[in-house]
């Protein structure tokens, strides 16, 4: 899997984007959890769930009511980094809890160790642009893919950057696909 993600990635042909895989290899991306206990709550979720969004967001562009004219290396950028903002992310912690017999033990669990608390959407953003340019269609879709999860005083501003950009609402819609309907 980390191996076609790269593969992807580099089939944009971006500038930058040799610094920001070689980011991504120094740091927990390929082996992080994509969240601490809603969705791929384990070693490589982070990877498996950012390859599943970028596959139902191609699919979604691909079938859509609509014709969405966003090139595929937008796509691949969009689905496959929406959510680098979780890299450096997590840290394994230990917690106590009692196992089948009833014997208290040392557990491991996934916390959170935000070292820059920036957001998410707009961390992701920040991120990817010390590596690569953005266009504004990709910026918007990251920024927004969390949707309507966002404070309810953001709702129209929501409302407005998925009609400008329509790939940002595919965005949201596959990020929960991914979560709710695999797991991941």
């Amino acid at each position: 899997m980390k191996e076609e993600f790269i593969k992807l990635l580099k089939q944009t042909n971006r500038e930058g984007i040799e610094n920001l895989l070689d980011f991504l290899e120094k740091s927990d991306f390929y082996i992080a959890p994509a969240s601490t206990r809603f969705h791929g709550s384990k070693e490589n979720g982070l990877l498996e769930h950012s390859m599943k969004v970028y596959e139902i967001l191609k699919h979604k562009v691909e079938n859509c009511v609509v014709p969405i004219e966003t090139p595929q290396e937008s796509i691949a950028i969009i689905g496959l980094l929406h959510d680098i903002c979780k890299t450096n992310f997590y840290k394994v912690d230990y917690r106590n809890a009692k196992n089948s017999l009833g014997v208290w033990e040392k557990v491991p669990y996934y916390a959170v160790e935000d070292t820059i608390p920036y957001g998410h959407g707009e961390k992701s953003v920040m991120m990817l642009t010390e590596y690569i340019k953005l266009t504004n269609e990709e910026k918007y879709a990251i920024r927004w893919h969390m949707g309507y999860t966002e404070p309810k005083e953001l709702y129209t501003t929501i409302g407005l950057a998925y009609k400008k950009y329509p790939i940002a609402l595919l965005t949201h819609e596959a990020d929960l696909e991914a979560t709710y309907l695999f797991d991941i």
